[in-house]
């Protein structure tokens, strides 16, 4: 349940801090920050599915790996 909470909050922070600063600028910054936080938080739920699937095969604890 970690990482699906973790990918909550990081989500919920980017779309509230690029919101933030996407109120205080005009023009083309507008935009360009507008996608950031799309593309920010679409990475973090493909590596918490990622996370998940490793989880489920018995992965726990993949650091000892290295």
């Amino acid at each position: 349940i970690a990482p699906i909470i973790v990918t909550i909050f990081m989500v919920l922070y980017y779309v509230v801090y690029f919101g933030f600063l996407i109120t205080l600028l005009e023009g083309i910054w507008k935009y360009a920050l507008g996608i950031i936080p799309l593309i920010f938080s679409a990475v973090m739920v493909k590596v918490c599915i990622e996370r998940i699937n490793e989880i489920k095969k018995g992965e726990e604890d993949d650091l000892s790996k290295y």
